[in-house]
């Protein structure tokens, strides 16, 4: 059931939503979508969630991804993964997100939207697959509202948001740089956003990308039914190959370089993220050089490498850009290349 926190973020978003075909203001539906009158597009309310995308699309190995592993991935009593992870990523606090509008692009089940709404944020959560309908299902008791809905085409007006973050998501889409660059005009003045992508910098991955050339293709159902017996297995023999004594390690190190599985302790958590690594149809990799110069050429200032590789934190100028002065770039950590 939805909170009457939701409620109230759902209609103080009525005003901030738009057609993502021609902008225009669209019109409730009594089903609670939504109905653009300049171009006639609607938008359907399913299983609590609006969609502004059709139900099939190159996401939807997630959508069976975070149906089948729904709270595997959020902080629940001591365990505080998902908080340390989005610290990392980001480099948001409690005091800066507290009351803020926030938008969570790529929201999956929810994981890191719970940290944030933890903060005291009211977060949007968009994300392409059905997994925001497990979002929306997950932090039904949160200041959170979940739209099945594209990165390319955003159902916001311009200058909507205080912060935006995407943590591991934009590498999935088929441009990330396009897909980062659309985002930075939903940011109020001075607001700020940060990303974190895969890193281009470690090539441990070499093989796993020739496998993708099949995994990819591979549906999801069958795919995690070939992990569920792969990862324990792999994962298994280089632990077992590790307590040889003299050759141990280089021969556990060969296996995890040519087979890569997740080596999580946790064993759920294993096979999820290794899914998350074969499953996808794009995969790219980046580095810093990369990322900087897709913030600067959105205008964005005040960079800051995070701690996480490779994450990146900018701000959108409260001024004229021109008038803003010299960009700053500042680290808040080490970061492994």
């Amino acid at each position: 059931m939805k909170s009457q926190a939701s409620s109230r973020l759902a209609d103080e978003l009525i005003s901030r939503l738009c057609c993502p075909s021609c902008h225009g203001s669209l019109a409730e539906m009594t089903d609670g979508g939504y109905r653009c009158p300049g171009c006639g597009r609607e938008f359907p309310k399913l299983r609590g969630v609006v969609r502004f995308v059709p139900a099939q699309n190159y996401a939807d190995s997630f959508g069976f991804q975070w149906q089948r592993y729904d709270r595997t991935q959020l902080d629940e009593g001591d365990v505080r993964n998902s908080e340390k992870n989005f610290k990392w990523r980001t480099g948001f606090t409690p005091d800066e997100l507290r009351g803020k509008l926030v938008l969570d692009v790529g929201c999956g089940m929810g994981r890191f939207a719970e940290v944030a709404t933890r903060y005291g944020a009211r977060v949007v959560g968009i994300d392409l697959s059905a997994a925001a309908e497990v979002a929306a299902r997950n932090l039904a008791d949160r200041e959170f509202v979940a739209f099945q809905a594209d990165v390319f085409e955003l159902p916001f007006a311009l200058a909507s948001f205080d912060y935006i973050y995407s943590l591991g998501v934009l590498h999935h889409t088929p441009d990330c740089e396009k897909a980062f660059k659309n985002l930075p005009q939903y940011l109020k003045p001075g607001g700020e956003i940060a990303i974190w992508l895969y890193s281009g910098y470690n090539k441990w991955y070499r093989f796993s990308d020739i496998y993708r050339r099949v995994t990819s293709r591979m549906s999801a159902r069958t795919l995690h039914g070939i992990l569920r017996a792969a990862v324990p297995f792999f994962y298994g023999l280089g632990k077992f190959l590790s307590k040889i004594p003299l050759v141990g390690k280089p021969l556990a190190g060969m296996v995890r370089h040519l087979f890569p599985v997740n080596q999580n302790p946790n064993p759920e958590v294993r096979i999820l993220d290794t899914f998350d690594w074969y499953s996808p149809k794009y995969q790219s990799k980046h580095t810093y050089e990369q990322v900087f110069r897709w913030f600067e050429s959105c205008g964005l200032t005040n960079l800051r490498v995070l701690e996480q590789s490779v994450s990146v934190r900018g701000q959108k100028p409260a001024v004229n850009a021109s008038e803003f002065g010299v960009n700053e770039t500042v680290s808040l950590g080490s970061s492994a290349r």
